[in-house]
Order: C-alpha cells, then sequence, then structure tokens
C-alpha cells in the first residue's frame, strides 16, 4: 500500500499544526514532491549522513525528522560543502523531507508531553504559555432550526474547545434582515424584497491555527447562500498548548535518586545536576531539547526542571532562586520522538512501512583514572 507526500504532511499537521511553530522556525515540507507516492517512511530526530545512507539502503520515500534539516537558508548550492551535499543527496533520490520541530514541541502528545511519560509524571499538562496558541471568537446568525447541525461540524473542525469541555457554544434570539438581490438565490424571503428572519446569534471559541477549517466548516453547512460572521480577536490562549509539561511524582523522593530515575529511564550514561542532592523533590517540569532559556518562567511550585545544554549561567541563576536542575542533554531529552512519530503514523496511516532511527547520543564519558 502506499499513499502520497501530502497525505503524510496532513497527517503530520493534523497533529502539530505549522502554525503552533514559534516564527523563528522552519518546518513542514522541506525536500521533495507533494504529490509523490510514499510507501515506505523512516523517522529520525536529525537528519544525519547516516540516516541518509540508511534512507537509501531501505528505499525510503520519505523522512519525517524533529529538527528541520534547513533551518538557516542556503546561500548557494555547492557541493563541497557537507549539509548542502546531504541535501542535494535526498533531493537526488528522490526522498521527501519534512519537519514538525518547535510545534511538536508544544502540541498535547508531543516531544514534551512524551519526556513527562516517560519520566512517570502524573497529571500531564503545559508548563509554559504560547503566544502562537491564541484564540478568536467566531460570531454567525443562523435560523434556530440550523443551529444543532451548525455546532456540530463547528466542533468537529476545532471549535468549542474549553478545557475539558467540547462543543461549547452560547446563542441569543434576535432578528436578522436582508434584501436578495439579483442573481442571489435566498434560502428565505424574496428578490427585492427586505426580509426579516427570525435567527439565532450564535459564538463558539476557535484557536486560531484552526480558524481555516472552522470556516469552511460554517461556509459547508450554513443554510444561507452568504453567511454572516465576524471574527473577533482575544487575549486569551488555548490551554491545551504549551512549550515544556509540569506534571508530579507518585511520591516525593531525594533529588538524587530522581536524577538517577531520569538517567536510567532515557537510557543515559549520565546526566547533570544542580542543587542539594538531599532536597526532597515532587513537583517537576520539563522541556526536551535545550530548554535553559526558559528557566525564568518556569514557576515558582516547581522543584526540579529537566532539560538539556545548559548554560553556566542558566544553572547558577536556577540555583540562586531554589530550582533543582537535571541536564539529560538535548538528544537525551528528545530522541524518544523518532518511535513516537513512527507509530503515529503506524497508526494514521495503516498499510505503509514506517521505521523510527533513535539517534545515539554524540557525547561520550571519558572516566577518570
Amino acid at each position: 500500500m502506499s499513499t502520497t507526500v501530502k497525505a503524510l504532511c496532513a497527517a503530520m499537521e493534523s497533529w502539530a499544526p505549522a502554525a503552533l511553530a514559534y516564527d523563528w522556525d522552519r518546518v513542514g515540507l522541506q525536500i521533495g514532491e507533494p504529490a509523490a507516492k510514499v510507501s515506505k517512511v523512516l523517522t529520525c530526530l536529525t537528519v544525519t549522513d547516516q540516516v541518509v545512507a540508511k534512507a537509501e539502503q531501505w528505499n525510503a520515500d520519505m523522512i519525517i525528522a524533529h529538527h528541520p534539516i534547513l533551518f538557516a537558508p542556503l546561500k548557494s548550492l555547492r557541493t563541497d560543502d557537507i549539509h548542502t551535499q546531504r541535501c542535494l543527496r535526498l533531493a537526488h533520490a528522490k526522498i521527501a523531507c519534512f519537519a514538525a520541530h518547535t510545534n511538536l514541541d508544544v502540541v498535547p502528545g508531543g516531544v514534551n508531553t512524551l519526556l513527562a511519560d516517560t519520566l512517570g509524571l502524573h497529571d500531564i499538562r503545559p508548563l509554559i504559555p504560547i503566544a502562537q496558541a491564541t484564540q478568536v471568537k467566531l460570531v454567525t446568525f443562523v435560523p434556530e432550526a440550523h443551529e444543532v447541525p451548525l455546532r456540530a461540524a463547528l466542533s468537529k473542525a476545532g471549535a468549542g474547545q474549553i478545557g475539558n469541555y467540547s462543543e461549547c457554544s452560547f446563542s441569543t434570539p434576535g432578528t436578522g434582515t436582508f434584501r436578495p438581490g439579483e442573481g442571489s438565490n435566498p434560502f428565505s424571503g424574496q428578490k427585492g424584497k427586505l426580509n426579516e428572519e427570525p435567527e439565532l446569534r450564535f459564538e463558539m471559541i476557535v484557536p486560531k491555527v484552526a480558524l481555516g477549517a472552522v470556516l469552511d466548516a460554517l461556509r459547508r453547512v450554513h443554510p444561507y447562500e452568504e453567511p454572516a460572521f465576524d471574527v473577533v480577536s482575544l487575549e486569551n490562549t488555548d490551554p491545551r498548548f504549551g512549550l515544556g509539561a509540569r506534571g508530579h511524582l507518585e511520591a516525593p523522593m531525594k533529588l538524587t535518586d530522581f536524577a538517577q530515575q531520569v538517567r536510567r529511564v532515557l537510557k543515559l550514561k549520565h546526566v547533570r545536576m544542580v542543587g542539594r542532592a538531599s532536597q526532597r523533590v515532587q513537583r517537576i517540569a520539563v522541556c526536551g531539547g535545550a530548554g535553559g532559556g526558559e528557566i525564568g518562567k518556569v514557576p515558582a511550585d516547581i522543584d526540579v526542571f529537566v532539560t538539556g545544554d545548559l548554560k553556566y549561567h542558566e544553572a547558577d541563576g536556577a540555583r540562586d532562586h531554589g530550582l533543582a536542575l537535571i541536564d539529560a542533554g538535548h538528544v537525551g531529552t528528545e530522541r524518544g520522538i523518532a518511535t513516537h512519530i513512527a507509530k503515529y503514523l503506524r497508526k494514521t496511516i495503516p498499510g505503509i512501512a514506517v521505521k523510527a532511527i533513535v539517534e545515539p547520543e554524540i557525547f561520550e564519558v571519558v572516566a577518570g583514572e
């Protein structure tokens, strides 16, 4: 069985919409033809020469990675540049390449949810709100008999979700007026005559990233030829999306014991720790990859922050504020996502072959004599 590059991109977008990526990021289809057929997909954290070689050996049609292969724009196509060689090698082999980066960091079930779950945390939820998860309010006007199918269609498209509640809406009765002109095909009323129609003012909250799909559903289901609607900008953000994740351990434990647990479950040779070895920790925050720049946004009630690529001054500042840290490395906190993406694709598009490459650590531990 085969599918297309476009269909695989759409499957990833339904999980991690590109609109949720940070504006400095580069996500989506970076190499390849959307209409190309795909029967074999390779998933990975980073597109390295080793990954490209395995894709060629396996005759893969597409690579889906977390880290974008094209981040800084290419200024030339010189074949004496290693990175350019890698991109041209994929293009020549007709292997498409797709990246889901910061958008996969901030969605439920993404990089940080996976990390928190792997570490055994309970009550997992987003850590830091993100500006790109803003919401809007959709207001339209509909005959009462059509309210139920309209609500159902808009909800299916992504509207009306507030916390753990779905299909949330509000309606008030009123009277709409309209005069159908030449070329119109009115649902009610007569051409050239002013018509008064009993209607409901109907409102739903919509994640901005889902607005296009919701408006498509509105136009498809609304009985009017030209439905009237307003889109109102809001300050609130969708609480389902956020950078990092937080949760708690089932019971408090010593920081040093938790650090060993992190090392063990992530299958690492070592982790770095900041804090008193004997202090008790239970409320945990995580941010896969390089999360040191987010330390100042970690809530004061968190006992320990697990991330990677920590710098000296970031660690020193956290220590001053009583926040314990565990640096499990960039690869260590993210490499499980390759297997996670593969599982998602097998479930979403059954019949295609999907193989995950779990990246080894770059750094080696050098023991003293």
